[in-house]
């Protein structure tokens, strides 16, 4: 048996979020972030609760990345009929250069909490990963109404996320509603790549969702970067004295 086939055997489940009942929540928020360590586009964070007093299991779901993309694709109804709520938010690539990565993930964050308090107030967060980048700090507006942005949006960058927040490695091969989280996000911030491939058709985002593939530092060294490049980073195939490189992870 192959590794990806090893991991995909072992489903995810509830039994995390479930742990959180004793301590009297009902509400349990799985969250998860796409596009970190990309050239181009967006950062998402996506966001799904469930019910602990009316837990059902959901066949199929998995981290975003050990998914074909027509299997994340077609789980994308049936994870939003499944949750309590769900949303994704974004925070663009100008914005993880004037921010900072760990701050642009928050603005994307707080623009899916926002949405998510809409429907229900979870009580807890479960997140993906080691460091919790999603709880409330004052790190400002960085658009104001006058710049064409949503007003709301600016406010839930300052608001962010109050419930607690529990990190967790690897949450999203064991936790449910974090994998859940992983494909709503993947799909959407997926879609509007390939939306934006066409017209940069010449960075392939079509293929490789603005990711650091040598084709697509190639075509940055022969045609520059665009607009939603993230300028900071090292986009090209070699290094500039004058940029730090700051692109990780997935």
């Amino acid at each position: 048996m192959t590794a990806l086939r090893a991991k995909r055997s072992t489903a995810p489940t509830l039994s995390i979020e479930k742990s959180f009942a004793s301590a009297g929540h009902r509400y349990v928020a799985g969250c998860d972030e796409v596009g970190r360590g990309a050239l181009a586009g967006p950062v998402s964070v996506g966001i799904v609760v469930v019910d602990l007093g009316a837990p059902s299991p959901l066949r199929g779901v998995r981290d975003s990345k050990l998914l074909p993309a027509a299997e994340r694709e077609a789980l994308v109804p049936r994870i939003r009929r499944w949750a309590v709520a769900s949303a994704v938010g974004h925070a663009s690539a100008a914005e993880v250069d004037a921010l900072g990565l760990m701050a642009a993930l928050r603005a994307a964050g707080s623009r899916a909490w926002a949405s998510i308090l809409e429907t229900v107030t979870p009580d807890v967060v479960l997140l993906d990963g080691n460091h919790d980048w999603l709880s409330a700090r004052s790190q400002g507006v960085l658009f104001g109404e006058d710049d064409g942005h949503d007003a709301a949006a600016g406010r839930a960058d300052v608001l962010g996320c109050t419930a607690p927040v529990h990190t967790r490695i690897k949450a999203d091969l064991k936790c449910l509603s974090v994998a859940a989280a992983s494909v709503l996000a993947k799909v959407e911030r997926d879609a509007l790549m390939v939306s934006l491939a066409a017209d940069h058709p010449a960075f392939g985002w079509d293929v490789n969702k603005g990711y650091a593939t040598e084709g697509h530092r190639a075509a940055i060294d022969e045609a520059g970067p665009s607009g939603y490049h993230r300028r900071t980073w090292r986009l090209g195939s070699s290094a500039r004295p004058d940029v730090a490189r700051r692109e990780s992870g997935g």
